[in-house]
């Protein structure tokens, strides 16, 4: 089996460590805009060689594990490129754009749509880890437009990694996961900031950050260039949600200028039942 990877990062390299040790088969090969990466994942053992573009007609599975202002450029391009048996699927956090971009290609039914929620605010092929996506939600948007031959490679491929299957379309999902993804990375950013500010005036600010900073920040150290273009193709949903986080920031911190300490209390305790949805 020989599945080409283009963008070998901590989401395309740690498809390849898995596809490498489920499929005695496999051949990784690599595509990707940074030469160094290509031989640091060479070098690591991630690929197995390097290849381009134009080598695609060879491929059975093709990943596209760029960011998605990426991928949508290169994507029909890819499309042209591929056998008429190929499977390709993306690995992007927005959906509508992207499927919306090569709805009317002649190889639309050889694309399958996929977001597997997984990761770590790490980058790079150093980030790469066997395992991440062993009980992770992946959500495939448009599966009825991938023909049901390629659909059963994906999903046996898919059981294999460990992921849990959703079938979602795409608006919804770029709805859904403004408030449960790019509003935490939003929050964690601007948390960040605001503290790093402050220490410009106190420099043992971070000597008392615990745990639940660490933690709360952990996302501030994401890749700009990565989440940049995922906020500016879901800016219509990840401004409404921001709003809507604005909102309870502004009531909570009027709770607590007018010292209404028991209606703070109720807040924190209605919000507590997130345990149960996030056991």
């Amino acid at each position: 089996m020989k599945v080409y990877i283009i963008g070998i990062g901590l989401i395309g390299g740690s498809m390849a460590l898995d596809i490498k040790s489920i499929y005695d088969d496999a051949m990784i090969f690599g595509i990707d805009a940074n030469e160094k990466h290509l031989d640091e994942a060479v070098n690591l053992g991630i690929i197995d060689q390097k290849a381009n573009e134009n080598d695609l007609i060879n491929a059975d599975i093709v990943i596209v594990a760029v960011p998605v202002d990426v991928a949508l450029v290169i994507l029909p391009d890819i499309l042209n490129k591929i056998g008429e048996q190929t499977l390709v699927f993306d690995v992007g956090s927005t959906k509508f754009p992207i499927c919306q971009a090569i709805e009317n290609h002649p190889k639309r039914r050889n694309f399958l749509a996929c977001h597997p929620i997984a990761g770590t605010e790490f980058s790079g092929p150093k980030a790469a880890i066997k395992g991440l996506f062993k009980g992770k939600t992946n959500i495939i948007c448009e599966v009825e437009k991938t023909t049901f031959k390629l659909q059963e490679i994906a999903m046996e491929l898919f059981n294999k990694l460990g992921m849990r299957i959703r079938y979602m379309d795409p608006k919804s999902h770029d709805k859904h996961i403004a408030y449960v993804s790019h509003l935490s990375h939003i929050s964690s950013f601007m948390l960040g900031k605001t503290v790093i500010e402050k220490e410009k005036d106190e420099q043992d600010i971070f000597d008392m950050a615990g745990s639940g900073f660490e933690s709360t920040v952990r996302l501030a150290k994401s890749s700009p260039a990565m989440w940049t273009p995922i906020f500016k193709q879901n800016k219509k949903q990840v401004v409404k949600s921001l709003e809507e986080y604005i909102q309870n920031l502004t009531h909570f911190k009027e709770l607590l200028e007018n010292d209404n300490f028991q209606e703070v209390f109720n807040e924190m305790q209605n919000t507590n039942r997130i345990k149960e949805i996030l056991k």
